[in-house]
């Protein structure tokens, strides 16, 4: 089956609700991030939430990135 339509994939097919409960959002070296927890108290940065351009080119807070608080 073909589906034409404008919408993106998530609106049509969303995800479960489950594959979001390890994300947190949480303050890593001064900055907002949203980052999955992957055990060990090791987090994974999902997702950098700020407003400054400067902090996109900080790799400590590039997505992918393993931390420990």
């Amino acid at each position: 089956m073909i589906l034409y339509t404008p919408l993106a994939a998530e609106d049509i097919f969303p995800v479960e609700a489950t594959q979001f409960e390890a994300h947190q959002i949480m303050q890593y070296n001064g900055k907002t991030v949203q980052a999955e927890h992957v055990g060990n108290g090791m987090y994974r940065v999902h997702q950098l939430m700020s407003t400054d351009p400067a902090d996109f080119l900080d790799e400590n807070c590039a997505p992918g990135k393993l931390f420990s608080l």
